[in-house]
């Protein structure tokens, strides 16, 4: 197992859930957490549901910094309207999330790799920046020369996840369309999210 899988699926297990609803997933076998404790159970305090709903949101999205993502928290507090829907949206707007959206690569750590190797294009320039933010009406593409890549074919030919409405692709399932910011009901996370809880961890 390559140590991207261990971390992977460590972090599953920690947070104890199927984080992002993998089928090979440890917690499919064994709901609790790692190490001779891990079965026992204590009801968390209000510090400790509001750190759990961070984790959970933060992890989700790969290799997101604390800063990185303190930084969106507080975009999110500036932007108007609901700051919750608003950390949802900028979170999605990474070109990480985008990309993993688009089901061009398995995981968000593939999505990650593949674009700081060059291998995608937004409005037809290379970026190489995971959290580089997409706009509505932006076209994200997988270079010609990476369609053929195993990792791309066997991504756009899996039944295990579909592309959610806000991101339109084009018939051969390469090059997307991101449409418009989604609210936290439009994306489809495996797990439960509460980024109201994430604001109130923020905010005390």
């Amino acid at each position: 197992m390559s140590k991207r899988h261990s971390a992977k699926y460590k972090i599953d297990r920690r947070l104890g859930v199927n984080l992002w609803g993998r089928p090979k997933s440890p917690i499919n076998r064994r709901e609790y957490g790692p190490g001779q404790h891990g079965q026992r159970r204590r009801k968390p305090s209000d510090f400790g549901v509001q750190l759990m709903a961070k984790q959970k949101l933060k992890n989700y999205y790969g290799e997101i910094s604390e800063k990185q993502f303190r930084r969106t928290y507080e975009e999110a507090t500036r932007r108007k309207g609901d700051t919750s829907e608003n950390l949802i949206g900028l979170l999605e707007r990474r070109l990480l999330a985008v990309v993993y959206r688009m089901k061009v690569v398995p995981t968000v750590f593939a999505a990650r790799q593949f674009i700081n190797h060059g291998h995608i294009k937004v409005n037809g320039r290379t970026v190489t920046i995971p959290s580089y933010q997409v706009r509505e009406g932006d076209v994200i593409e997988v270079k010609e020369k990476s369609r053929e890549m195993a990792l791309v074919m066997e991504a756009i030919g899996s039944p295990e996840r579909d592309v959610p409405d806000y991101i339109q692709m084009d018939d051969k399932g390469t090059t997307g369309t991101f449409l418009r910011q989604p609210k936290l009901a439009d994306v489809p996370y495996p797990v439960q999210m509460e980024p109201n809880l994430v604001i109130e961890y923020y905010s005390r």
